[in-house]
């Protein structure tokens, strides 16, 4: 036996340790990212008493986040799938910092729509990128790495609005700046995970053999597909956005709860929405994308057309088995989107990512506006249907076999 292959087993454990950190440390970040992210919109009620504003404006102030996320987002993970970088995680995460110290300090309108754009651009970096990142780190099983990076990131948008009640509402809107912390933390995680990947993929004159399941799928089947999983985007975030950013109010207005038990609410609502992403991931694993896909988007319609005519009891009840049930979509979709586009791993992520941030902003928009011309009870009847359009997925070819066999 020759001294390679003497030391052979010891190697695997450790390079299996090392990528499991990384991917404990971008779910991490991802975590603190997100909450950061959703104080933002967890802060609505006080933005809107505090500048008077108009459910057209709370919509715009999301519009603008998600819209600055959702355009730079693509062009990031095609830069960084021609160009990979090792600094770029910290550097996005600087944008995130410097829009939660000018939104502490923000003392008109103007100056709460740049901070929501600076925190759009820390999104757009941080998520393409930390993406690919957590599926080099996978080891092969893409749905739970995918999936554990996402969790983290609804745990983080779940925890927000607790913050938010606990903490930015007693102590006023400077109180933000404090979670400005929280931005410097992942600054020095990410550098460290920039650290790890440079050493071990980024090595100068070093090449690697990266395998790629090929799908063997005509353009043209490709474009149908990928028009198909824009489509099911749409469906989750529109409907989604119509919970993150305007359950609160819905609540308030309809019921007459507190702000405070209504970020509570909404805590829940998101809570279980980290676990219904949890799940999708290994679910698709085992059973295959697209039955993830389709279960998730479609299988929620009875729950959403009910939503509408319940009372408060209820109302908790079901929001909490629409997140469980949809939240499992977008790790299945974004898997299946890199298995439908080999080696364009960071540019399917930034698409979807992109994507999912635009859909959520175009939707909040258009629903204020809405909710203006209408009520804020109208707006859960008409997106109540949007969860039909799950019924495209029979238009997804299914990748699953020719997976497995490559496996």
């Amino acid at each position: 036996m020759d001294e390679t292959t003497a030391l052979a087993p010891a190697r695997p454990p450790t390079a299996e340790g090392a990528t499991i950190a990384i991917l404990v440390s971008l779910t991490f970040c991802h975590m603190l990212n997100d909450t950061m992210q959703s104080l933002l919109s967890a802060m609505y009620p006080m933005l809107k008493d505090s500048f008077a504003l108009s459910f057209s404006q709370i919509g715009l102030i999301t519009f603008v986040y998600q819209t600055t996320a959702s355009l730079l987002q693509p062009a990031i993970g095609l830069f960084t799938d021609r160009r990979p970088s090792a600094r770029i995680l910290p550097f996005g995460m600087s944008f995130t910092l410097a829009g939660l110290l000018l939104l502490a300090v923000a003392g008109q309108f103007l100056l709460v729509l740049i901070a929501a754009a600076l925190a759009g651009i820390g999104s757009a970096v941080f998520h393409p990128e930390a993406s690919r990142i957590a599926r080099i780190a996978s080891g092969g099983r893409h749905g739970l790495a995918q999936s554990l990076f996402q969790v983290g990131g609804n745990f983080g948008s779940a925890v927000g609005p607790l913050l938010a009640a606990f903490v930015v509402l007693p102590n006023g809107q400077g109180s933000v700046a404090w979670f400005a912390l929280a931005a410097l933390l992942a600054m020095v995680i990410l550098s460290n995970v920039s650290g790890w990947y440079k050493r071990t993929h980024l090595v100068p004159g070093k090449k690697r053999a990266v395998a790629h399941r090929h799908v063997e799928l005509s353009r043209r089947r490709v474009g149908i597909a990928l028009a198909v999983l824009v489509t099911l985007i749409f469906s989750k975030f529109f409907y989604l956005s119509s919970l993150s950013s305007y359950y609160t109010f819905y609540l308030i207005h309809h019921f007459g709860v507190s702000i405070r038990d209504a970020q509570i609410h909404l805590f829940i609502f998101l809570g279980a929405a980290a676990i219904g992403t949890f799940l999708g991931g290994p679910l698709g694993d085992r059973f295959g994308r697209k039955y993830v896909i389709w279960g998730s988007i479609l299988g929620v319609l009875p729950f959403t057309l009910v939503l509408p005519h319940v009372g408060l009891l209820w109302t908790g009840i079901l929001t909490v088995v629409i997140a469980l049930v949809i939240s499992g979509a977008f790790s299945a979709i974004v898997v299946y989107g890199q298995e439908l586009m080999p080696g364009k791993v960071g540019t399917v992520a930034g698409l979807f990512f992109g994507l999912a941030f635009g859909m959520s902003g175009l939707g909040a928009a258009a629903l204020g506006v809405l909710a203006d011309l209408t009520s804020i009870e109208y707006v859960y009847q008409v997106v109540a249907f949007l969860p039909l359009l799950g019924l495209f997925t029979v238009f997804l070819p299914n990748l699953d076999p020719p997976r497995r066999r490559a496996a």
